[in-house]
């Protein structure tokens, strides 16, 4: 086949971690290529490095043959690449139209809004990817701006595509809709690069993989060539042993942690999100709640966890009405809240390790004496957790921002369930996360539930909710369609009420 890029001898150094050794990387003309690793393998910074967000220490970059240098962004969209990323890249105050806009060329200079318009709402129709062309991002749910992403990276007519963990907040049907869209850009010539962890992935959708691990390359090979449990052992050098649903206990106290009851909550356009919903969750009980990106899941976490107010109804926890408090003061009952936007509500970027792992008790002994920090008595504490939650990181004083998404995550976790929480709030804890990343997420989320921690679990992945529930409620339109115990679900049957069948 025809070879449209070659990536030769990349070396990416960030202080004393080399985070890309001397990696050699081709794509073909009108391929799909997986690029796998576990989270902090390298995968994201090689892509990064061709996209022009960095650049690399050593080695070149060929596009036809023809050698390249990639600064900017600006220099991989005019070569014809374009990366949806992981973590958002949109204006959050510009409409879809305004940030779908930003890099595009050949735009009417009178009435512009009106031909970009057209294009997202025949895109949207054509590929099934809806979305309001003229709504802000900031009030679209994280699903909703990734689907932004896509549209925007499609309209900019790339010929070389790297979706960076795309299908992580999109249900099995948009999966779906998506890898026939691939498809059909691959019989037209066009190469995609895909970053994933799922093997299913990999295996239903790629011609090639090219697997990374701990920051070098592995080998790359044809996908006909292997199966899953081989490129298992090649991204992590040993066998994973996925434990079975069996293994863990569904029993669950009579104790009511959580009870919510007839709420209703407003949107950030003023109209209603969620719609008179009651359920409760008991001591040592997982519920689950699935639903298409939109429904309402958004707005209910927040109302719950005190950063959206509520209009209707009430919110009780182990008995207390906190219906309407402030964020502090739930927190403070307990409450651990694991964040659908890592980046954006989880940590903040520019902040060390140290001063994020602190964030929800930085007023409180050991840490401070009400006035100052004891940095000592933090940084040790963040040794720790970096250690018990096995982050990768060079220290406890670098930036978050400057760590894997799977890393982020794990450094989420440990602030979160450092504290004994008699409730956790966890929206899509795994999304865009290796296998055995994911695997640690679930095992320390069933540890809790033992422990017994009551837990609502909101997630895409019908089956995440299937493994981890005790019960799972549907959301369709703001509201609970149903609620099932776990010994009676089907993803069928799941699948039909999220779609308000």
């Amino acid at each position: 086949m025809e070879k449209l890029l070659q990536m030769k001898g990349i070396t990416k150094r960030f202080g004393d971690i080399t985070a890309n050794d001397r990696i050699d990387f081709e794509l073909n003309k009108g391929e799909i290529h997986g690029l796998l690793g576990e989270n902090g393998a390298g995968k994201t910074t090689l892509m990064n490095i061709l996209y022009g967000l960095y650049t690399p220490d050593e080695g070149e970059i060929y596009i036809n043959g023809a050698k390249v240098e990639i600064k900017s962004p600006h220099d991989a969209i005019k070569l014809g690449i374009s990366m949806v990323h992981q973590n958002f890249k949109l204006i959050q105050s510009h409409t879809v139209i305004e940030n779908v806009a930003l890099g595009l060329k050949d735009t009417n200079f009178f009435y512009p809004n009106r031909q970009i318009e057209k294009e997202i709402r025949t895109f949207s129709e054509k590929y099934n990817f809806k979305i309001d062309p003229n709504v802000p991002v900031w009030q679209l749910s994280a699903g909703e701006k990734q689907r932004v992403e896509i549209i925007k990276a499609f309209c900019r007519k790339a010929r070389i595509f790297i979706l960076d963990e795309p299908t992580t907040m999109l249900t099995p049907n948009e999966t779906r809709d998506l890898f026939r869209l691939l498809k059909f850009l691959r019989e037209e010539g066009i190469s995609v690069i895909l970053i994933t962890h799922k093997l299913d992935e990999v295996m239903n959708i790629c011609d090639r993989v090219t697997v990374l691990r701990g920051g070098k390359k592995v080998g790359t090979i044809d996908i006909d060539r292997v199966d899953k449990d081989d490129l298992a052992r090649m991204m992590f050098g040993q066998d994973i042993i996925l434990k079975e649903r069996e293994e863990y206990s569904i029993s669950f106290d009579e104790d009511i942690v959580l009870e919510v009851r007839d709420l209703t909550v407003f949107s950030d356009k003023g109209l209603p999100a969620v719609k008179d919903i009651s359920f409760d969750i008991h001591r040592g009980e997982i519920l689950g709640i699935a639903g298409v990106s939109g429904n309402g899941q958004r707005e209910l976490i927040e109302a719950i966890t005190g950063l959206r107010k509520v209009a209707r109804g009430s919110i009780k926890i182990l008995g207390e009405d906190v219906t309407n408090v402030g964020t502090k003061e739930i927190l403070n009952k307990g409450v651990a809240h694991i964040p659908e936007e890592r980046m954006r509500v989880g940590v903040i970027p520019s902040m060390s390790l140290e001063e994020n792992i602190i964030l929800r008790s930085y007023d409180k002994s050991p840490f401070s004496n009400g006035i100052l920090l004891d940095y000592s008595v933090i940084s040790e504490y963040a040794k720790e957790l970096i250690s018990r939650y096995k982050i990768s990181a060079l220290d406890e004083k670098i930036p978050a921002g400057t760590l894997s998404g799977g890393n982020i995550q794990k450094l989420i976790l440990a602030r979160e369930l450092s504290i004994s929480p008699v409730l956790i709030i966890a929206s899509h804890p795994t999304q865009g996360l290796d296998i055995r990343s994911t695997q640690q997420i679930h095992e320390l989320l069933l540890r809790k539930k033992e422990e017994g921690c009551a837990i609502l679990l909101v997630s895409e992945d019908l089956q995440e909710l299937m493994d981890l529930s005790d019960r799972i409620a549907v959301m369709f339109n703001g509201t609970i369609r149903g609620i099932i115990d776990i010994d009676r679900a089907s993803i069928e049957e799941i699948g039909s009420l999220m779609v308000g069948v």
